[in-house]
């Protein structure tokens, strides 16, 4: 059987449903048989890997790869993956350098293909690492298909406080989000900044983000989501509004609380 994540209803009453349940549903999942299959074919075979054509050439130890960094709709682009694989990232001019979603870059450090050393895939701990991923990322899957936002939600409430955990000055740690697509529209949402925002210069961008940021959460340095409670009204916003823009009427579920909860944000 199938695992479906259990959402009753949306906007910010959902998301606190599903945040405090959330280690109880993600165990639900992680013990479903496809998933326990999965994990257990990339822990036996990921070590034979040598090579970013070992992996591209191995379709199930690829899915998981990829679905752990949440690239899984690039499992059919396996040349693609094997250049920004390949290519590593110490050179300026590397693939996933290159990019403008830095999640390929992301995806290619923890392979630590294209370098001088022998790749993390000879690492002892590595599946493991990528397992956890995976396993978080597969259930933020199974939770968008029934509820889109609420798995964007679940992306943010995990990206931002490593965003801020691996340092970097405040213009960086809004560059990254900026190169996160997803997390991206939490943010855009959540500052009721229009898509069109990104056809501007990254700087303007910047400096939009950190005035929405200024405007809806008191504060416009990244810093401040060292706070757990500065992430949560983040996410209050983005859901609040995300419901607002989708259209509210009687009949949507947890109606009366998204109204209440509209004159919080």
């Amino acid at each position: 059987m199938i695992f479906q994540p259990v959402l009753p209803f949306g906007g910010y009453a959902g998301w606190r449903f599903l945040e405090s349940n959330l280690e109880r549903q993600q165990s639900q999942f992680a013990q479903a048989p496809v998933q326990e299959r999965d994990r257990a074919y990339f822990a036996e075979n990921i070590g034979k890997v040598r090579s970013p054509e070992d992996l591209v050439s191995d379709y199930r130890l690829l899915r998981v790869a990829l679905g752990a960094y949440g690239l899984q709709d690039d499992l059919p682009n396996r040349a693609f993956i094997e250049k920004v694989l390949s290519d590593g990232i110490d050179e300026p001019e590397a693939l996933a350098n290159r990019l403008a979603d830095k999640r390929y870059r992301v995806f290619s450090e923890a392979f630590g293909f294209g370098g001088t050393l022998p790749p993390n895939t000879q690492s002892p701990t590595f599946a493991d690492r990528v397992l956890a991923r995976f396993d978080r990322q597969s259930f933020e899957v199974a939770v968008g298909e029934v509820d889109s936002d609420m798995r964007l939600a679940l992306a943010a409430s995990r990206e931002v406080p490593d965003i801020v955990a691996a340092g970097g000055s405040d213009a960086t740690a809004w560059l990254t989000v900026l190169g996160n697509p997803p997390l991206r529209q939490v943010f855009e949402t959540a500052f009721g900044l229009p898509s069109a925002i990104a056809t501007v210069d990254l700087d303007r961008q910047v400096e939009a983000f950190q005035a929405g940021a200024e405007r809806t959460l008191g504060s416009s340095e990244f810093s401040q989501f060292s706070d757990p409670e500065a992430v949560d009204e983040l996410l209050k916003s983005f859901t609040v509004r995300a419901q607002v823009n989708a259209g509210i009427s009687a009949s949507t579920p947890g109606a009366t609380a998204i109204t209440l909860l509209q004159n919080l944000v």
